[in-house]
């Protein structure tokens, strides 16, 4: 059998690319990438090491067959999508279960045997007239407990360039494994093309096959879609850190700058379009990654390293004035792909860009001029919403010095926030472990939005920020954060965050830049330093302390009467959001910890009684003040720093 698949590679590939093939003595990886041939019947292979050579020939190719076109800039191209694939699709992305497997009721499954059929039918013949494209790729730092090693098989150049700029090396990383079948594998094509993009969108299919942690992809040629080892080898990694006792989460990491050279590292979980990237990339703190995080317990310590080493960020909004750093990044020479944005004259446009916006164009729809609108009558915007810039940390002046760091950064803080304009306060501090899992990430939700496929504005739970990524029962990967707190001799002190909270006019009560002082004042109690403000729902700031950071972070002056209103208790919406957070877990999830409905039926008495004795809304200064750090937050204070 092992002759026979041998000869089967060396009929079909070069001989220099099977060399590079057979140097990896691994059986299970020769036998996906003959079947993957033998299945899309492409001209010929190519297959990438970590050369500088390989990596300069996908980039070349990437626009030499027009999936990326040439900007003004030196090294700056742009990528079109379809018109209608412009997000992650939702309903067409499906994990393959074997008989008898349940995932649980908000996880899109689909019969294992049924799904690869369907798929495979739908890949077959695919690349006839293409290349195929072998990448290598690791997971994670390279030589690290932390490392996943990871295949891509792609007829797009686009994707393989993608994969250049926001993931590391893996050719050689690959060899350390030997013959094991512990790596992740993506199949992917772009399917029938007309005008450069994927013709057969309603035959869009993203199958995730949990048994042989393989991912398909066909008929689409979005990012989000065909980088594999974005959210959808997120999935394979969820069921891999359960079955192993990590987490692999959706979560940027960042390095907070406190008093005295302190760097404290913080986690974060937004959803799309609610200021994951936007928080990561604050001016004056430090970034390890933006979108995916591993966590193991080392040591008694939680530790993080980023999946990436790149960013696929959403760039509407993106200014000089809010996002400095980013704007030098994506206004200089050097390698970008820019997705969907408006180009004029070889220049990019997008939404929120803080210049004047061109009448005309070229973008996602073709040939743009302000005013036109599509087969439904609906107007189409100068840069689609869900518009992409896809870069190189390491172009970043504000990288964190210990980004590639095998053995990870210890973890101060980890931060949740969605979309929410009439509950929680802008900031605020669990009381522990469990009570933040519980009823700040766990109770997680947020108003859909251009990321993904569908209606936006609705009210949606994304627990964790993950909803639409795990792969196992949610009640059990709940259980499994519960559990790896647990574990910790200094467990990250947890936070909630919100961004969009309303007044009773309509309008946001906080500025784009308090986040700012927001992160300082997380990373100030993460070390166990300053008063708080006991509130039914955590611990909040006391106003003389938001005063003095307002005042030495922007350089304005913070008034009393702002954080009365920022900070007022709203107890008919919290209670609200109680309630439906307990009927989404009963609904939808059947295995939830009790732990879960103890804690936030706890958390239902406190507002009650708080209701009782105030009314339905409580201004801060009623509230206590505490002095005492809270247990968790003594408990975090040795391991903030950097190790």
């Amino acid at each position: 059998m092992k002759e026979k698949l041998e000869a089967f590679l060396r009929e079909r590939i070069e001989k220099q690319h099977f060399a590079k093939l057979m140097a990896l003595k691994n059986p299970s990886l020769h036998r996906f990438v003959a079947d993957a041939i033998d299945l899309c019947r492409p001209d010929s292979v190519y297959v990438c090491d970590d050369s500088d050579h390989d990596v300069r020939y996908v980039r070349e190719q990437a626009v030499a067959r027009g999936e990326e076109r040439p900007l003004k800039l030196k090294g700056h191209t742009v990528h079109f999508d379809g018109y209608y694939d412009q997000g992650r699709d939702r309903d067409s992305t499906k994990y393959l279960v074997p008989q008898g497997v349940d995932l649980g009721g908000s996880i899109g499954m689909a019969d294992r045997e049924t799904g690869l059929a369907e798929v495979k039918g739908l890949l077959k013949d695919s690349m006839k007239g293409r290349q195929m494209i072998l990448r290598f790729f690791c997971l994670g730092p390279t030589d690290s407990r932390f490392s996943i090693s990871a295949v891509q098989i792609t007829d797009s150049f686009y994707v393989a360039h993608s994969e250049d700029l926001l993931y590391r090396r893996g050719y050689e990383q690959f060899k350390k494994i030997g013959e094991s079948n512990d790596f992740f594998r993506v199949l992917h094509s772009c399917g029938r093309l007309e005008n450069g993009v994927s013709a057969d969108h309603t035959k869009r299919r993203i199958y995730i096959d949990i048994t042989d942690d393989t991912v398909y992809s066909v008929n689409t040629q979005y990012a989000g879609n065909t980088v594999g080892f974005k959210k959808l080898a997120l999935r394979l990694a969820i069921r891999k850190a359960d079955r192993e006792g990590w987490l692999a989460e959706h979560m940027f990491i960042m390095g907070v700058h406190g008093p005295k050279g302190r760097v404290t590292y913080f986690c974060g979980a937004f959803p799309s379009f609610c200021g994951k990237t936007s928080t990561a990339m604050i001016p004056g703190e430090t970034i390890i990654g933006d979108d995916l995080a591993y966590l193991k317990r080392i040591d008694g310590e939680a530790r993080a390293v980023n999946v990436e080493c790149g960013i696929f960020g959403i760039i509407k909004d993106v200014n000089a004035r809010d996002d400095p750093a980013l704007w030098e990044v994506l206004t200089r020479p050097g390698e970008v792909i820019f997705s969907n944005v408006l180009v004029k004259d070889g220049v990019p446009y997008w939404e929120g860009d803080g210049r004047t916006p061109p009448e005309s164009g070229t973008n996602h729809s073709g040939e743009w001029f302000k005013g036109k609108t599509d087969a439904e009558g609906n107007e189409i915007p100068m840069a689609h919403p869900n518009a992409r810039y896809t870069i190189s940390l390491e172009g970043l002046r504000n990288l964190d010095p210990r980004a590639n760091d095998p053995a990870g950064v210890i973890v101060g803080g980890i931060v949740y926030g969605g979309r929410d304009s009439d509950t929680s306060v802008p900031v605020w501090q669990a009381f522990d472990w469990a009570h933040g899992v519980i009823t700040i990430g766990a109770s997680l939700e947020s108003e859909s939005t251009a990321a993904t496929l569908g209606k936006t504005g609705v009210r949606n739970f994304q627990p964790m920020s993950i909803k639409d990524f795990v792969s196992i029962y949610l009640g059990k990967y709940v259980h499994n954060h519960l559990e790896f707190g647990t574990g910790l001799e200094r467990p990250p002190v947890i936070f909630g965050v919100n961004y969009f909270l309303k007044g009773r006019d309509g309008q946001y009560l906080t500025s784009k830049k308090d986040k700012y002082v927001w992160v300082k004042w997380m990373e100030r109690r993460a070390n166990g330093e300053l008063c708080v403000r006991r509130a039914p729902t955590g611990l909040i700031p006391t106003y003389e302390d938001l005063a003095v950071l307002f005042k030495k972070v922007l350089g304005v002056k913070y008034t009393r009467d702002q954080y009365v209103e920022q900070f007022t208790i709203r107890i008919p919406q919290n209670l609200d959001r109680i309630a439906r957070v307990e009927e989404f877990y009963r609904k939808n999830v059947p295995d939830t910890a009790r732990i879960v409905y103890t804690v936030l039926s706890e958390q239902r008495r406190r507002l009650e009684l708080a209701r009782e004795k105030h009314g339905n809304t409580v201004s801060p200064l009623e509230l206590p003040l505490d002095g005492r750090p809270g247990a968790s937050a003594r408990r975090a204070k040795a391991g903030a720093g950097a190790a």
